[in-house]
């Protein structure tokens, strides 16, 4: 894991702040309480990744966008070429990634981007780079994104060193393809049927958003 992650930067906060302000396993729709002190100056920064994967003492900052329309949301399986390895074969509910210092540079296009915007601002551009990187929307725009909770699953070694924040995209149309190869099975399904027959083919986090969404 170590080689092929090294060079890369992610996105980070000290766990022992997560247990200042309440420390939770699960999901949590107290935005307020968490992401204004976990996005504050001087809480978040950037730290190799292949250093951060291994250090419960740190959680790697992940949008986790679920596409919804109506009653179903969209769904996939990781394939063999996933990001990461460990949730290989998995369903997933949910569009995302680590947050990287190019990002912040999105909007400027030179520079050290946090002399110039904050880290939720770098934070918001990756959630988009996300998007735009993973499926293709072929519905008609904009397509807003609204931050509905919170993860945090310390129950595997994946969950212990990533943290993760639930946006929701409301679709009028079911048009999402999926444009990375690690993505495949990729479409539409209903959300009761992914919360009691199939749950046991989601990977944890994305049992913890459909619960989230149907509690």
């Amino acid at each position: 894991m170590n080689d092929r992650y090294k060079g890369e930067q992610v996105l980070v906060f000290p766990q022992r702040l997560l247990a200042q302000l309440g420390h939770f396993n699960g999901s949590s729709a107290d935005i307020n309480r968490y992401l204004p002190e976990i996005f504050a100056r001087g809480n978040t920064r950037f730290h190799p990744r292949h250093e951060a994967e291994q250090d419960p003492s740190l959680k790697q900052i992940i949008p986790y966008v679920l596409f919804t329309y109506g009653d179903q949301i969209f769904s996939y399986v990781r394939g063999k070429k996933a990001g990461e390895t460990r949730l290989v074969g998995n369903r997933s509910v949910g569009i995302g990634g680590h947050v990287n210092p190019v990002d912040g540079q999105l909007s400027l296009g030179l520079g050290d981007a946090r002399d110039a915007e904050d880290d939720y601002a770098t934070y918001l551009k990756a959630v988009q780079r996300e998007i735009d990187e993973e499926v293709i929307l072929d519905a008609p725009g904009p397509h807003a994104t609204e931050i509905i909770g919170l993860i945090n699953d310390d129950t595997n070694e994946v969950g212990q060193v990533h943290f993760g924040v639930i946006h929701r995209c409301r679709l009028d149309t079911p048009h999402v393809r999926k444009r990375e190869s690690q993505i495949t099975e990729a479409g539409f399904l209903p959300i009761a049927e992914l919360a009691g027959p199939r749950r046991a083919e989601l990977e944890n986090w994305s049992q913890i958003a459909i619960d989230f969404l149907i509690s």
